[in-house]
């Protein structure tokens, strides 16, 4: 068996950073390579999830709004258009490529609760077996988990969401595609020298004390929300890769077993 075929099942995670531009339009070319490459890779034999962030992104470009909302409410409700446009895209991305997709919202008693869980595992099987791509997010509309910094803070940025869904739907991979090639052992953005460690078994202090602060403006992770998806995944033997979301042959590359980005694994490759 080829390693390409021991991933079956593959959870992929896109940032808003990838999805928005700086300038806080929507980056119609990532949003659309992405589709491709990931209708491209179901066509390869794996099955795919997409857990994708961006709705308050793209809501509030669809909206004209000068920045990102700071009231609650206001980002709910920045939330609820930018969800529908984003869906709204990507069925239109995917489609262009023979790929239907589905749209599955979470609030964190989706996960907790024990009979829903199961029913949301049931309901993901379905769409797998009906040959769709699932779009996960975060119901931010009426959950304040994700948005809100602080207590009662549970997904952040829909990383730790990805690893969730990859150990509810029992992936055999995590891909996360960020603005960044992976874990450094100190912040390239400032030094230069800074090297990509291409190998993580287990996430401690020494791990964790290598990740900054939060992402860009429009989107609200860091590596630190990165870092916890990457320790549920390896409680739970799933393997997960962290790569630039700007350069998608990174995507097969994970799918092949091949050295890209910071994989986490508890297995020797």
């Amino acid at each position: 068996m080829s390693k390409e075929k021991s991933h079956k099942r593959v959870v992929v995670k896109v940032g808003t950073s990838t999805l928005i531009h700086p300038s806080g339009a929507l980056n119609f070319h990532s949003m659309e390579m992405l589709s491709r490459a990931l209708a491209d890779v179901k066509g390869m034999g794996h099955e795919v999830i997409l857990v994708s962030s961006g709705a308050i992104g793209i809501g509030t470009g669809k909206l004209h709004l000068p920045e990102r909302p700071s009231q609650l409410r206001m980002k709910q409700a920045v939330a609820a258009v930018g969800q529908c446009e984003m869906m709204h895209l990507y069925d239109k991305f995917f489609g262009e490529y023979g790929q239907a997709v589905a749209q599955i919202l979470l609030t964190r008693d989706d996960v907790d609760d024990p009979q829903r869980a199961e029913n949301l595992r049931n309901t993901f099987e379905a769409l797998l077996e009906l040959s769709t791509i699932p779009v996960v997010n975060e119901n931010d509309s009426v959950s304040f988990a994700e948005i809100e910094t602080g207590k009662g803070k549970v997904f952040g940025d829909n990383d730790t969401l990805s690893a969730v869904v990859a150990v509810l739907c029992q992936a055999d991979l995590l891909v996360l595609l960020s603005d960044i090639d992976g874990l450094y052992d100190c912040d390239p953005h400032i030094n230069e020298r800074a090297e990509l460690i291409p190998v993580v078994y287990q996430i401690d202090e020494a791990i964790r004390s290598l990740a900054g602060g939060t992402g860009t403006c429009w989107g609200t992770g860091g590596m630190g929300t990165k870092l916890d998806a990457a320790a549920i995944c390896l409680e739970n033997g799933v393997d997960m890769v962290i790569t630039n979301g700007s350069a998608l042959e990174g995507l097969y590359q994970a799918l092949q077993g091949e050295p890209v980005g910071t994989l986490f694994t508890n297995q020797a490759h």
